[in-house]
C-alpha cells in the first residue's frame, strides 16, 4: 500500500514537470529577423534585353567580281563619306584601261597621220608593225598555252595564266586597231571614220576607268562600320554585301518585353541601357514607339519595343545586344519594406509588425513595387518593424526575440 503511495507521487511529479517543460517551451521567445520601414525610391522597371540598331545607315556592296585584296576598316572604325573600306582585286581592271588608253593613242596617231597628208606612205610602216606584233601574239599565245598546262598539274599559277591571258589580249587589241586603221587609211573617207573610232575608244577608256574605280568600295556616308562580315582573300560577285555603316550620334534599340510585361509599358517611358562589353557605363533614352503585333523569340512570346538612346560618343555600336530597363514608375521618399516582408491573409496584403515583444498583424496598401522593395502607402509608419521569414513560423500574438537586418 505505501508502494502504491510512493509510485503515484512520483508519477504526479513527473507529470507536473513535464508540463512545466512543455509550458515554458511554448512560452519561450521565437527569434526572428526584423527589419525597419525605411524612406526610399522605388522605381518599378521591366527588365529585359534587345538588340542595337542605327537610326541611320546605309549598305556597302561590291559592284565587280573578284577577290578580295585589301581591307581597311574593322567593325566599329569610324569612316567619313568617300573613305576606303576595301579594295577587290584589280589586275584585270587596270589592264582593261591599259587596252583602251592604248586603243585611244592608236587612234590620235592615225588622225595625226591623216592630218599630215595621207595614209598611203603610212601603209608599209602599219603592214610592218602588224607583222611584229603577229609575232609576239603568236609567242604570247604559246606561253599562256604553256601556264595553262603547268597550272593543270599544279606547277604554275592562277595568277601566271591570268597575265598571260591579258598580254594575248593586249596585243590582240593592237592587232585589231592597225588592222581598222589600215583598213581605214586605203578607204576615201578615212578622217571621218578614224575621227568616229576615237570617239569610240575614248568611250571604251571612261568604261574602262569607271570599272577600275569600282574596285574601291568606299564608305557612302560618315559613321561607324557596325558590321563587316567579310574575310581578306573571300571572292565577291557584284551585290554581295560587304559592309553596313550607320550614324550612331542617336541608336534605336529593339527592346524585347514578354507579353503579360507590355502593359506597364508606355510611350516616353525613360530607359536605360547596360552592356557587358562596357561594364559600369550606361545609355540613356525613352521609348519612342510600341509593338504593332506579338511575335515568338525562343520560347518567349514578345513585343518589340522601339526605343531611341543618346549615344553622344558612338561607343555604343550598332548589332550588339544589351541589357534594357523600362522605368515604368517611380516613387521619390516612399515608405518602403523588403518584398519578402509581405504576408496574405485572407486575400489581404499584410506584415507581422513588433510590439513590445510580440508580433501583431497589420494590414497595408501597397503602391510601387520593384524587384526587392515595394512602396507601403498606408498602414504602417517610419522605423515600424517588420518581421522577415524566419525557421520558426509566426503567428500573431507571438512572443519573439529580434535579429536587426
Amino acid at each position: 500500500m505505501r508502494m502504491k503511495k510512493i509510485l503515484a507521487v512520483v508519477a504526479v511529479a513527473v507529470v507536473v514537470t513535464l508540463s512545466w517543460a512543455v509550458y515554458q517551451r511554448s512560452n519561450r521567445p521565437k527569434e526572428a529577423p526584423f527589419v525597419k520601414v525605411a524612406r526610399e525610391t522605388v522605381v518599378s522597371a521591366v527588365t529585359t534585353n534587345g538588340r542595337v540598331e542605327p537610326l541611320e545607315w546605309a549598305a556597302v556592296s561590291a559592284e565587280r567580281a573578284g577577290v578580295l585584296e585589301r581591307v581597311y576598316v574593322e567593325r566599329g572604325s569610324k569612316v567619313q563619306r568617300g573613305d576606303l573600306l576595301a579594295e577587290v582585286d584589280r589586275a584585270a581592271a587596270r589592264a582593261e584601261v591599259e587596252a583602251a588608253e592604248a586603243r585611244v593613242a592608236q587612234v590620235r596617231t592615225e588622225l595625226e597621220v591623216i592630218s599630215a597628208g595621207g595614209p598611203a606612205a603610212d601603209l608599209a610602216e602599219i603592214q610592218g608593225e602588224l607583222s611584229r606584233l603577229a609575232i609576239e601574239l603568236e609567242a604570247a599565245r604559246d606561253e599562256r598555252a604553256v601556264q595553262e598546262r603547268l597550272l593543270a598539274k599544279q606547277a604554275s599559277t592562277r595568277q601566271l595564266v591570268e597575265e598571260a591571258a591579258r598580254r594575248v589580249s593586249v596585243l590582240e587589241a593592237q592587232i585589231a586597231s592597225l588592222e581598222k586603221r589600215r583598213a581605214a587609211l586605203a578607204g576615201p573617207s578615212g578622217r571621218a571614220a578614224a575621227e568616229a573610232r576615237l570617239r569610240e575608244a575614248q568611250a571604251g577608256l571612261e568604261a574602262a576607268r569607271l570599272q577600275l574605280e569600282k574596285a574601291l568600295i568606299r564608305a557612302p556616308m560618315a559613321g561607324v562600320v557596325y558590321e563587316f562580315p567579310r574575310r581578306l582573300g573571300e571572292y565577291l560577285n557584284p551585290g554581295d554585301l560587304v559592309a553596313r555603316v550607320g550614324r550612331t550620334g542617336q541608336v534605336r534599340v529593339r527592346v524585347y518585353v514578354d507579353e503579360p510585361e507590355l502593359g506597364r509599358v508606355a510611350l516616353g517611358m525613360p530607359v536605360t541601357i547596360s552592356w557587358d562589353a562596357q561594364p559600369g557605363k550606361r545609355w540613356q533614352g525613352k521609348v519612342e514607339r510600341m509593338p504593332s503585333e506579338i511575335s515568338t523569340l525562343g520560347t518567349r512570346q514578345i513585343g518589340e519595343v522601339i526605343c531611341v538612346i543618346e549615344n553622344p560618343e558612338g561607343d555604343l555600336l550598332p548589332g550588339s545586344n544589351v541589357n534594357a530597363e523600362i522605368r515604368s514608375r517611380v516613387a521619390e521618399n516612399a515608405l518602403t519594406i523588403p518584398r519578402e516582408a509581405l504576408r496574405r491573409n485572407t486575400n489581404q496584403d499584410g506584415v507581422l509588425v513588433l510590439r513590445g515583444d510580440r508580433v501583431e498583424w497589420r494590414s497595408i496598401r501597397l503602391g510601387v513595387g520593384s524587384v526587392t522593395r515595394v512602396q507601403v502607402v498606408e498602414g504602417l509608419a517610419e522605423g515600424d518593424a517588420v518581421a522577415l521569414p524566419s525557421q520558426q513560423p509566426l503567428a500573431p500574438g507571438d512572443r519573439v526575440r529580434p535579429v536587426w537586418r
